[in-house]
């Protein structure tokens, strides 16, 4: 697999609400190309009472798939993800 590197441009904030974010704070979009973003949310679970980080893959709008995350491991994963890409050269 070849390695593609990401330019700063590719990364974005919006604080819009044609996102359906109303605050625009605890909100991340990546632009990942095809029409994909990567959405990075902080949200509230009523069922639970706890506040929770959700990673979602989205194109038109729409979720296609989820991950819930411990807030307490949010950067642990971020550090992984740049060990990661360190290690490999991406």
């Amino acid at each position: 697999m070849a390695a593609r590197k990401e330019t700063e441009e590719n990364i974005e904030e919006p604080v819009e609400e044609s996102t359906g974010v109303s605050d625009g704070d605890g909100y991340v979009e990546i632009k990942m190309g095809g029409g994909w973003y990567m959405t990075i949310s902080l949200a509230h679970s009523d069922r639970f009472e706890k506040e929770y980080v959700e990673l979602a893959k989205e194109r038109g709008g729409m979720k296609k798939s989820r991950f819930n995350l411990n807030p307490a491991h949010v950067r642990m994963l971020g550090e992984a993800l740049i060990k990661f890409a360190d290690d490999n050269g991406l």
